[in-house]
């Protein structure tokens, strides 16, 4: 018996944990859409930072990173990828020079609109399988989730 089940803490099994649930669900989910995103040579990471720029409009790279759940590191990687494909467009803020404004340009936005068919297709298959009121209440337990840990 290990130390921690003397002490009366029983660890729950690995597969009933809230952490492993969220990942396991996560990958269900993506495992749907990954061949259409490679289908058309964007990863997870930038088919997301896109969709956020096409509903935010310009941010700066930390919000957009934080919006996006990507990392600053990665998203600075990604966003030379991204502006190579006139995807999206860099300038500096004009308030400080050191932080980096992002939007979506035509280009970027044309790609989204020959994608989103597909992508709504995916999501309407998930819709049919699981309801979309099921959906819409998964979303909204998330969010209370996300509120009740949110750090203060």
């Amino acid at each position: 018996m290990s130390a921690s089940l003397k002490d009366g803490f029983e660890l729950a099994e690995t597969q009933r944990t809230l952490p492993i649930a969220l990942l396991r669900a996560r990958e269900a989910v993506m495992e749907r859409f990954r061949p259409m995103l490679s289908a058309h040579d964007v990863s997870e990471q930038q088919w997301r930072v896109m969709r956020v720029l096409q509903e935010a409009g310009e941010l700066d790279a930390s919000r957009l990173a934080e919006r996006a759940c990507v990392l600053p590191p990665s998203l600075t990687r990604m966003l030379k990828s991204l502006e190579a494909r006139e995807f999206i467009a860099l300038r500096r803020d004009t308030q400080d020079g050191r932080r980096m404004q992002v939007s979506l340009t035509d280009e970027g936005d044309a790609f989204i609109a020959r994608v989103a068919p597909e992508s709504a297709a995916i999501y309407r298959e998930i819709e049919e399988r699981i309801g979309a009121t099921e959906i819409q209440t998964l979303l909204d337990r998330i969010e209370d989730l996300l509120t009740a840990l949110k750090k203060d």
